[in-house]
């Protein structure tokens, strides 16, 4: 198996088995960061989180779109030294309007069917943030995988 194949396998093994993710967003000349419920999209380009636009996430995601994803498999155990797995995911997230926001939305509710009402609410945006690269860190080794 290639590299490639076997990190785009190792993400998407992580993604599917994690519900929360932190995202770092940057605004009034401060980091921010939050726990926000994501989904990724099959191939790997986006990672999708919904938000009310009533917050300082939403408001530094508008003055700034650049932003960091960090998920992880961490169980806060000593075996996490050797075992556990971090993925920062950099881009640029966007919200989703009009069609894509409802192609986006199923994604994001076939692994959240709990945030339904809370996804389709009009004061919550759902966001795509376009992935310009992984970092994938284990204890040992880095790597880096741009989706294709």
């Amino acid at each position: 198996m290639k590299k490639s194949s076997q990190l785009t396998k190792l993400l998407q093994d992580l993604f599917e088995s994690q519900k929360l993710a932190v995202l770092a967003t940057y605004g009034d000349g401060l980091p921010y960061i939050n726990l926000v419920a994501f989904a990724a999209t099959d191939d790997l380009k986006h990672l999708l989180f919904t938000t009310n636009r009533n917050t300082r996430k939403y408001r530094n995601l508008k003055e700034n779109p650049q932003v960091a994803v960090l998920v992880d498999n961490r169980a806060n155990r000593l075996s996490d030294f050797h075992k556990a797995k971090a993925v920062t995911a950099t881009g640029k997230a966007k919200e989703a309007i009009g069609s894509a926001r409802k192609r986006l939305r199923e994604t994001y509710l076939a692994k959240h069917p709990q945030l339904e009402q809370f996804a389709g609410s009009s004061e919550n945006a759902l966001f795509s943030v376009e992935i310009d690269d992984y970092v994938i860190a284990t204890f040992k080794k880095v790597m880096t995988l741009k989706p294709d």
